[in-house]
């Protein structure tokens, strides 16, 4: 996060002072307009005061059900311990919660997964096992929660918190609060679109493929939901940021249109590249959680369509309902993993396209000198500072990702499939 003293110089267009002295010599010369009384109190707020950050953090307020719903289901035990602060305790009730749900739920998991692994080993022909591995695999995700949920909790509460003071910067400069529309109505259809999914999907799979019984989904419903809910988070995340890129191009092209100095253009390349910075916090924040997504799902999606083509093949389209139970894990997963990287891709457009065209349509020879150097700043900004969600560099997330995942996983069906064609020939 930018520290407020450097923002604030920023904003005060200090760091330029050899280009602002002129402009701020003849500023003194003419009274000052109300803009400009109401532009000074503005700037007096201070985003390291939890008080003003509570007050501006619309986007806390909008999303907090989901963060209550990842509390539920202990997997990320942030609290606000006090206004305009999220922060992260081992000590804190909520962790001593999430360790007691933990410690529950692992007895559920383990007591189903021995039955599960007790099956697997029982079956001895390759595509029935091929079957029950992915009964297994969706049990796996619990054992990662201390990893991908807790482990990063600290660096997701800090994320978090940055989008507080980012919104309190936003107030200061364009005179607006950020506000997201309709964020928290969807948030709610959302979260409860989570909670009948999951269930829908369990109760599918328990009615098509055989061996899964009723009994075995209590151990798989908090992992499906969680599974959900962390899509959902990284969708609100994504919108977040969208919105707040819209609102900034358009506060920008607004405020330029009025008048076009060094330092309004300084104080929104400034604001700029907060947003840009939250947008890579974003990333590192959750890199440890959304790496083991996207393998988690890569995986079963592999699986499940390998399993679906091996039935095809052996029976041809009889559309049986074990068919039908590995297309819907396919269709589920592929889903998640769709909407996982398109939300990305969709917000990054958004994030440098409004205010980059605001930039290039100002005419350069109707401006002084500083206000030319201050917009070759701004551009020069945005070319050093690509719009990219990055998981601390081990992939980027967008619609590339997909291609990459389609590929990936082409190439383990085909050789899944020549291994399965090959073995009568090995058993005669």
């Amino acid at each position: 996060m930018i520290p407020d003293h450097y923002f604030d110089e920023g904003l005060n267009g200090s760091l330029y002072p050899d280009d602002m002295k002129q402009l701020n010599t003849v500023k003194l010369v003419y009274e000052k307009t109300q803009a400009d009384y109401e532009q000074e109190q503005r700037d007096m707020l201070s985003s390291q005061d939890g008080d003003t950050c509570e007050t501006h953090d619309q986007f806390y307020r909008d999303h907090k059900l989901l963060l209550v719903l990842f509390r539920a289901l202990a997997v990320m035990p942030i609290t606000r311990s006090r206004p305009g602060t999220i922060t992260f305790s081992w000590k804190s009730r909520a962790t001593m919660y999430a360790i007691s749900f933990y410690i529950v739920a692992t007895v559920v998991v383990l007591m189903v997964g021995y039955e599960r692994v007790m099956i697997l080993r029982s079956i001895k022909k390759f595509d029935e096992y091929i079957y029950a591995v992915l009964f297994v695999a969706f049990l796996v995700p619990h054992f990662w929660i201390p990893f991908v949920g807790w482990g990063v909790a600290h660096q997701v509460a800090i994320y978090k918190t940055s989008w507080g003071k980012f919104q309190v910067r936003y107030y200061r400069v364009t005179g607006e609060n950020l506000q997201f529309p309709n964020l928290q109505t969807q948030i709610v259809i959302i979260s409860v679109g989570c909670l009948l999914l999951a269930v829908c999907f369990l109760l599918s799979l328990c009615a098509l493929m055989d061996g899964f019984l009723l009994r075995h989904t209590t151990a798989y419903y908090h992992i499906i939901i969680m599974i959900n809910m962390n899509c959902a988070l990284w969708f609100i995340n994504c919108k977040g940021i969208k919105i707040a890129s819209q609102s900034l191009s358009e506060c920008f092209r607004r405020d330029v249109n009025v008048e076009i100095s060094a330092k309004l253009i300084s104080r929104y390349r400034f604001l700029w590249l907060n947003l840009s910075e939250l947008l890579q916090s974003l990333g590192n924040a959750y890199a440890r959680t959304y790496s083991t997504y996207c393998l988690f799902m890569f995986f079963n999606i592999t699986i499940a369509v390998y399993g679906a083509l091996s039935e095809i093949v052996d029976h041809g389209f009889g559309f049986s309902f074990k068919e039908m139970g590995l297309f819907v894990d396919a269709a589920y997963c592929s889903t998640l993993l769709f909407i996982f990287a398109d939300c990305s891709h969709k917000s990054t457009l958004k994030v440098a396209a409004g205010v980059q065209d605001t930039l290039l349509g100002i005419d350069v020879l109707a401006i002084d000198r500083p206000a030319q150097k201050e917009i070759d700043h701004f551009i020069q900004a945005i070319e050093m500072n690509p719009a990219v969600v990055s998981l601390k560099g081990y992939a980027h997330v967008n619609r590339e990702l997909l291609t990459s995942a389609i590929s990936m996983i082409a190439i383990y069906l085909i050789v899944l499939l020549q291994f399965k064609i090959s073995l009568p020939k090995a058993d005669s």
